[in-house]
């Protein structure tokens, strides 16, 4: 099977060497994977401690970050080698300071591998959620390298658990540990004979209890909003957009909106600012403009929606119409109320605060629209419903300290 495997990754490789050509994602998944070698040999010398860790994208680099700092900080020591599957993750964070090098993740072919493996001799191998790779688990075995798994979360419908997930049941089981979100993933793993797993929930609510810390004052913030309700509509979509527009136009509410799209090319922010019928101001054109008599703020640039969060009364998250919901722990850490769209199974933290209160699902205008009458006749409903999502992230988060101390007994 793994001589099969084997051949169907370099077939994978070729074949999308020639969907690179007219693809521009694809292209840099490619060429950017040329680059990874003469970047781990130009970063790393043959005498360095390093740390492994992988990621599939911007998600799992999320959940690893906590991690990351962490290392960074208990073993300066160490280098920190951080690889992405996805350029969506690798082309966004390539430059950060977390880690000594950030590369793509080369083919899971057997000699990829173990060239990988040559240059960086990790001493320890950290895989993030979902990323099983059967080559690089079974090189990581084989050198009696410290492998583990953490933030991962497992369904029945996952291969792993099929009759027919003989070989890749097998590579999953080559980890040392794995540290999963919930009990129904541990149950999972130990139905297959896995039984060196611990509950540790997810480090991404490690990181976002973070944000609390911080100072996220904005000072345009500070003008718009003047003391009145903000809802913030964070990562949002086509689809969310007309509705948040629908029911912007005919609100007679005294309520100000923040408008963050995940498409912010001039022509989309262009047909969302002229779709208003309210007074609005976009991001970008802001100088030192009295904003008080402003309604809607459109936020056309990227890096600050964590901050505005800290501003909203309510909250909506993008994305739970149709592509993918977006990150509902950011606003959820501000003890906010959360509405997002119908589309939320796989999304762990939203299922459980659907089911706890602090997470409201809308699936129609009119569902959206009754919605935000009963919250803005309900004042006290507001700060309930928050307290939920506020209380959820204090009890679950700590998985970042029950990783590393399994961490400190290898190291």
């Amino acid at each position: 099977m793994r001589f099969l495997y084997n051949i169907l990754i370099n077939i994978a490789w070729l074949v999308l060497k020639v969907i690179a050509l007219f693809n521009a994602k694809i292209k840099l998944f490619v060429q950017g994977r040329k680059r990874t070698f003469p970047l781990l040999e130009e970063k790393l010398n043959p005498g360095d401690k390093t740390i492994w860790m992988h990621v599939a994208s911007l998600g799992e680099f999320e959940q690893g970050l906590p991690i990351l700092e962490r290392l960074r900080s208990k073993y300066p020591e160490h280098k920190l080698v951080l690889s992405f599957f996805s350029p969506s993750g690798y082309e966004v964070k390539k430059n950060t300071s977390v880690a000594d090098v950030v590369v793509y993740l080369p083919m899971d072919s057997h000699h990829k591998v173990k060239r990988f493996l040559n240059i960086v001799n990790p001493q320890l191998a950290i895989f993030v959620k979902y990323e099983v790779w059967p080559n690089y688990l079974y090189q990581l075995k084989k050198r009696n390298i410290p492998t583990i798994l953490v933030s991962a979360i497992f369904t029945e419908r996952q291969i792993y658990f099929k009759s027919y997930g003989g070989f890749m049941r097998q590579s999953l089981g080559k980890f040392d540990h794995y540290f999963v979100q919930n009990e129904k993933s541990k149950n999972l793993l130990e139905s297959i004979r896995i039984k060196n797993s611990s509950i540790g929930g997810d480090t991404r609510l490690d990181r976002v209890s973070e944000i609390l810390k911080r100072n996220n004052q904005l000072d345009f913030m500070d003008r718009f909003k003047n003391n009145q309700l903000c809802l913030v509509a964070g990562s949002t979509w086509p689809e969310d957009e007309k509705i948040l527009v629908n029911y912007i136009n005919k609100t007679t509410e005294k309520v100000k909106f923040v408008i963050a799209p995940h498409e912010i090319k001039p022509s989309h922010i262009d047909k969302i600012t002229s779709s208003l019928e309210k007074t609005v101001f976009r991001y970008s054109e802001l100088g030192s403009q009295n904003l008080k008599e402003v309604d809607v703020l459109i936020i056309d640039t990227i890096g600050l929606l964590t901050k505005i969060y800290s501003y909203a009364n309510m909250a909506y998250v993008g994305g739970g119409f149709a592509t993918g919901l977006h990150n509902t722990m950011e606003p959820a850490v501000f003890g906010i109320p959360i509405i997002i769209g119908p589309q939320f199974g796989g999304f762990k933290e939203a299922e459980d605060l659907v089911n706890e209160g602090g997470i409201i699902p809308i699936s129609s205008q009119n569902s959206f629209d009754n919605l935000m009458g009963d919250l803005l006749n309900n004042p006290i409903s507001i700060k309930n419903i928050g307290d939920i999502n506020a209380n959820y992230i204090n009890t679950n988060k700590g998985a970042s300290e029950l990783i590393m101390k399994y961490i400190s007994k290898i190291l």
